[in-house]
């Protein structure tokens, strides 16, 4: 009798034991489906949306960082008026409409260093107008080139780079086209004024 009554003892505890890794064992299965799907999900939902969900910085799809436009976008140095701002792009294009964007550049950057020099008018309107015993200092605003001229993305370009703070003009306040000039205003450069460098059909100088 006692051994019976033990036996059934044993038995009682192998079921519940039995029970209870069977009980481990559906826990198990369910993290081990639950940690599946959710690979499963991450694998299958769209890269740009899953960094958002997840709180990961948002990928390109070739794997590159996409960084934010606003913190690549560089500040200007320069705050024009709209009416020197239109009169920047027209003399740039009117002056070196046919140059590269360097050039153009460069014809921008000598009207700014001009409204940044002393011995020029204060703004790029100014500037631009000036007139030397009667005469305009660019030769467009004098022909009526500058008042007709359109224009080009490429001299909005160049003009946009200038006012960002490019300047490799190295300090230039003149620039004349030998070809085309005045021989007799090409002496007084030459005599007057320091030659930097050239570019395109284009020289440039400084005072001497």
């Amino acid at each position: 009798m006692y051994k019976k009554f033990v036996m059934q003892l044993f038995l009682c505890n192998m079921v519940m034991l039995s029970g209870w890794f069977c009980l481990k064992g559906v826990q198990m299965n369910k993290l081990a489906a639950a940690q599946a799907f959710r690979v499963r999900v991450m694998a299958d939902y769209p890269e740009s949306k899953m960094d958002r969900f997840y709180g990961m910085p948002k990928r390109a799809a070739s794997g590159q960082r996409v960084v934010d436009y606003t913190v690549m976008e560089k500040e200007y140095k320069y705050d024009l008026s709209q009416a020197d701002y239109e009169a920047l792009l027209k003399i740039v294009q009117a002056e070196a409409g046919s140059e590269d964007e360097e050039g153009r550049m460069l014809v921008a950057g000598v009207v700014m260093n001009r409204v940044n020099s002393s011995k020029f008018p204060d703004t790029v309107t100014e500037v631009v107008m000036q007139k030397e015993n009667g005469v305009y200092q660019f030769s467009p605003v004098g022909n009526g080139t500058y008042q007709k001229i359109k224009v080009t993305q490429t001299t909005i370009n160049a003009v946009e780079r200038v006012l960002k703070g490019e300047d490799i003009t190295e300090g230039a306040l003149y620039f004349a086209a030998r070809k085309s000039a005045d021989p007799n205003k090409m002496r007084w450069f030459d005599g007057a004024l320091v030659r930097l460098f050239a570019h395109g059909g284009h020289e440039f100088f400084t005072n001497g």
